[in-house]
């Protein structure tokens, strides 16, 4: 059953680690081995190599996720909380799926899922496999790392029969039947070792932790915490950290700290600040625990922090209360740390965990805080290999006994301006690809398929980082008229798409490659445009058109129809090419010499052009001879505000006008743009710079959360001092004053977007101009002419008209759209007139055998820290590598293999190892769950049967009883004619040869 963990026998867990590393290089999927040179610092009465692990969490709950931590570079392991209630009894209280890690971490488990009993036996045998590894493989001191329990939540529980038994075995194993277990594997094969050896066994010690971390639940009596702690110290001669709150720093901080870095939609009242452990009693009550920690000869000190829990309310997971982690937690964590060590003077130890990273550790560590533990950053795409990337960060830093409080004053002092901490103003799309996941062969780009013209943006940036420009331009050209175009103004809805975005919201350089490609390649691509000649499409040649518009669609429909081999004429009404695009957006947008470039690429293959010519019908081109007509214009009629009073500016009269350079003095000191959409951030910023305007206002209806303007254009505009005035409903304009209403957002509807309504109040907004950018019109004098049917819009059926011989591209289809959709329409064009395919370079999307260049690029932070910036796109090669799934389950039990006979890795589930926790399924491209969608393998019968997951079985008899489609039967998958699918039997066969360490013994 998938939310049963089954713990994998110690025999069974050493063989799949030894074979995996043998066969495969790997450790459940760890590529990126950490061996560590030089010396250990002590803690405690032990040492650590490196300062850092997994959180007590799902990184530390299994054998197999403590492993993967410790050969990816971790060698402190605060291991996951038990208590008294366990087992199955938790897990009915835990709402599956229970992660949600997408950005900032949601989470709604707190303890082990197991028995504490096999809690304990999951923790005993990873202590012996990372013993017996850090030996065979030479990954560090065999004693160079630390086992650090979690108990909690009460008094009377910790005290319990089982979780006290828990206690004194961790302390020494030797008794235990799982230690016998596992010495007893070791020295029974020892022929699987080259560096292992009897006397090595025998020294590995049984006490595998000295330390505790104590873990209370939210609304613990203060008397009660250092009646815990007491005992630990006392009674356990345990050394303790205290787990604290963020609750410590009060309601109206916490709720004023995170609004001011945009997460002002995180709900929570002050319930928890109000029962939690208050300032004035933590202080008195770590003194006294400094006090009989030191009495004791043992180490005290605080762990900064738990999770925060807040409300569920935008059904982020199937439960009421949520704790959050991650980015958001790190400037209360930070912010607290502050007020410990200069109440303490930097003498209280703090093990750290909220929000650490690639980007911030090298400054917490140097601050002296340590040991930190991490659970959010290994929870995203490139799973435990970010602790890899970590131990390089600091490998051979100093370390500082105390912690450094002016340090840590600035690192809270510099959370406001940092934007690593900022939420976007705007929430990010979704990332996902609306298609159901497959059950095998699931790689794709997702960067390709989001975005509208499906460019092909893996085999181009792959083109840019080997420095191959040309090949680059002419990748992007197939699908792509305007590279310059788009390179300078694409709002790249590719990067919502993009799996690097998880690892900094920049995302890959998808954009700016492109740029890159179109003017180092351009003029080569030029020359063997002009050297081949077009590319004829049967049939091509017989059709003559006329592009009615030189705009941005104009210029792409006449590309792509020449390329085929048409008659290609452009008729313009204005004396240059190039439409909004030239006439109107800003020059510190794009400089037309690059617009020029884009019409020179795209009259290359022979288009005419005729400017000054304002075609009145459709019938006159017909009868001039040409066999089609297509209508690109744009939507040049001017939208309205719609006041009751006084005159507002068209905006792209404005911004024409401002391109030409015309006097706009008239336009005085105080300019409004009522609008909020990319056009008005345009204006806005033009206006900025226009002499004589002093100052220039943004007024929208909504608040900045909603505005369909991409967030770079807004966060442009405001830094230029552009004011937004949100809430406000503009009314009427008279003596230097824009009378607006005051509104108020509604409740959410079903998508979560909050109407404006209004309050009854007005409010003036000083207005010498106002501009008015709320959506042009389409002008729909041809479609009338010949016919063509439109929408209340305006807008045709299609580019297909519905008339024989018109068609449609660009904004007078759509409506104002952006620069990429007008590429896409063109596009459609061609293909629905010419039948072309753009397909020549979808196969250049996958880099069939350089897989190692998409696993070198996994884990790897670029931005944010000057340690971790590397040169390149930053692309990940989804198309050749995914594996997002098997990167972010803290369990590994998606498992990607090689199939023979199959070009693409497949991902296989086990049900055995899967609690159901959904965040494989947070982060997969595709519209699915790979916990519930991929071809699953089952440990045994019975969670076979309590489950409905496509997958098999391995039967005694040696066939496999697999269920696919809702039907179940017994399959010889050696037999190509058994039935199965050939993909799922090819997978079920390379599970059987090569991957037997993954099937149940």
């Amino acid at each position: 059953m998938s939310d049963v963990m089954r713990p994998i026998p110690f025999a069974q867990l050493m063989d799949w680690i030894l074979t995996e590393h043998a066969e495969k290089g790997s450790i459940f999927g760890i590529r990126k081995v950490y061996r560590h040179e030089g010396g250990a610092e002590p803690i405690f009465a032990e040492k650590i190599e490196t300062p850092f692990g997994p959180a007590a969490g799902p990184n530390s709950q299994l054998a197999q996720n403590i492993v993967a931590s410790y050969v990816a570079g971790a060698r402190f392991f605060e291991l996951k909380t038990v208590q008294i209630m366990d087992g199955e009894e938790l897990s009915r209280c835990v709402a599956k799926p229970c992660i949600v890690a997408e950005d900032e971490c949601y989470n709604c488990e707190w303890s082990t899922e197991l028995t504490v009993a096999q809690a304990q036996d999951e923790y005993i045998k990873a202590w012996w496999a990372c013993k017996l590894l850090s030996r065979e493989l030479g990954l560090g001191d065999a004693d160079g790392f630390v086992f650090n329990m979690s108990v909690g939540y009460d008094l009377e529980g910790i005290k319990s029969e089982k979780v006290d038994s828990y206690i004194e075995n961790m302390k020494d194993a030797s008794g235990t039947g799982v230690w016998a277990e596992c010495r007893a594997w070791a020295s029974a094969n020892l022929d699987r070792f080259t560096h292992v050896d009897q006397a090595f066994i025998d020294s590995v010690s049984p006490h595998v932790s000295a330390s505790v971390t104590e873990s209370t639940l939210h609304g613990c009596p203060p008397a009660e915490i250092e009646r815990i702690a007491t005992y630990l110290l006392s009674e356990k001669g345990l050394n303790c950290y205290i787990k604290c709150n963020p609750t410590l720093l009060g309601y109206d901080y916490a709720r004023a700290r995170l609004d001011s870095l945009g997460f002002d939609y995180v709900a929570f009242d002050d319930k928890h600040f109000r029962e939690d452990l208050q300032w004035a009693d933590a202080v008195p009550m770590f003194r006294r625990l400094i006090e009989l920690a030191a009495e004791r000869g043992l180490a005290f000190g605080v762990k900064l922090t738990n999770t925060f829990p807040v409300d569920v309310t935008r059904k982020e997971l199937p439960s009421e209360e949520m704790y959050m982690s991650g980015r958001s937690l790190y400037p209360l964590t930070i912010t607290l740390a502050h007020r410990v060590s200069e109440e303490f003077d930097g003498k209280l130890r703090i093990s750290y965990s909220g929000g650490a990273d690639a980007r911030n550790i090298n400054e917490l560590y140097a601050a002296g805080i340590w040991p930190i533990t991490m659970a959010t950053t290994v929870l995203k795409p490139g799973g435990y290999e970010r602790f890899s990337q970590i131990a390089g960060l600091l490998a051979g830093a100093p370390r500082k006994d105390c912690v450094d409080v002016a340090s840590v004053a600035a690192l809270d002092a510099s959370v406001a301006a940092d934007h690593k901490y900022q939420k976007p103003v705007k929430p990010v799309p979704a990332h996902k690809l609306d298609w159901p996941l497959p059950l095998t062969s699931c790689f794709t780009s997702p960067c390709r398929n989001g975005c509208p013209i499906e460019q092909d943006i893996p085999a181009y940036l792959a083109a840019v980082d080997e420095g191959r420009l040309t090949d680059a331009l002419a990748i992007v050209a197939e699908r792509n008229a305007l590279p310059f175009i788009t390179g300078n103004l694409c709002p790249h809805p590719c990067g919502t798409k993009c799996m690097r975005a998880f690892y900094e919201p920049e995302g890959a350089a998808i954009r700016a490659s492109k740029l890159a490609a179109a003017r180092g390649g351009i003029d080569e691509v030029l020359a063997a445009i002009k050297a081949e000649g077009p590319r004829a499409v049967a049939g091509a040649s017989a059709h003559k058109v006329a592009v009615v518009g030189g705009g941005p669609a104009g210029l792409a429909c006449a590309f792509f129809l020449s390329r085929a081999g048409a008659d290609v004429t452009i008729l313009e009404r204005k004396e240059t090419l190039g439409g909004v695009a030239r006439h109107i957006i800003p020059a510190f947008r794009i400089a037309d010499a690059d617009i020029d470039r884009d019409v020179e690429l795209c009259l290359a293959y022979g288009t005419k052009v005729q400017t000054g010519i304002e075609v009145a019908s459709v019938a006159e081109l017909k009868a001039a001879g040409y066999t089609d007509v297509v209508v690109t214009c744009g939507a040049w009629a001017p939208g309205q505000v719609g006041l009751e009073s006084g005159d507002e500016i068209d905006v792209l009269e404005f911004l024409g006008a401002a391109k030409r350079g015309e006097d706009l003095s008239y336009l005085g000191s105080d300019v409004v743009i009522v609008g909020a959409g990319n056009t008005a951030m345009d204006a806005a910023r033009v206006a900025k710079r226009l002499p004589g305007v002093q100052n220039v206002r943004i007024v929208y209806r909504r608040t900045k959360r909603y505005m369909p303007a991409d967030e770079e254009e807004l966060a442009e505009a405001l830094a230029e001092g552009v004011e937004l005035c949100e809430l406000l409903a503009p009314k009427a304009v008279a003596s230097g004053v824009l009378t607006c209403d005051k509104m108020a957002l509604g409740e959410p509807d079903e998508s979560g977007r909050r109407s404006p309504v209004a309050t009854g109040e007005t409010v003036g907004v000083p207005a010498t101009a106002v501009i008015c950018a709320v959506g042009e019109h389409i002008e729909g004098e041809l479609y009338a002419g010949a016919g063509v049917e439109v929408d209340r819009r305006g807008r045709p059926a299609g580019v297909a008209t519905g008339v024989e011989g018109v068609w449609a591209a660009g904004d007078c289809r759509r409506g104002p759209a952006r620069f990429v959709d007008a590429v896409a329409d063109a596009q459609e064009v061609a293909k629905q007139m010419l039948g072309v395919d753009f397909s020549a370079y979808a196969a250049a999307n996958v880099r069939a055998g350089q897989e190692d260049a998409s696993y070198a690029a996994k884990g790897e932070l670029r931005v944010g820290c000057e340690a971790c910036s590397k040169g390149g796109s930053g692309c990940l090669g989804c198309a050749t590598v995914c594996e997002a799934c098997c990167d972010v389950c803290p369990n590994r039990a998606n498992v990607s293999i090689t199939v023979p006979g199959l070009a693409q890795h497949q991902v296989v589930h086990v049900d055995g190892m899967c609690n159901e926790c959904g965040n494989c399924a947070v982060f997969c491209p595709w519209s699915g769950r790979p916990y519930k969608d991929k071809l699953t393998l089952f440990w045994s019968a019975e969670d076979m049967g309590n489950s409905e997951n496509q997958g098999f079985l391995p039967q005694p008899d040696g066939s496999f009883l697999v269920r696919i489609g809702g039907a179940c039967a017994a399959y010889d998958v050696d037999d190509a004619a058994c039935g199965l699918p050939e993909e799922v039997r090819l997978t079920i066969r390379a599970v059987r040869d090569s991957y037997a360490y993954l099937l149940a013994k």
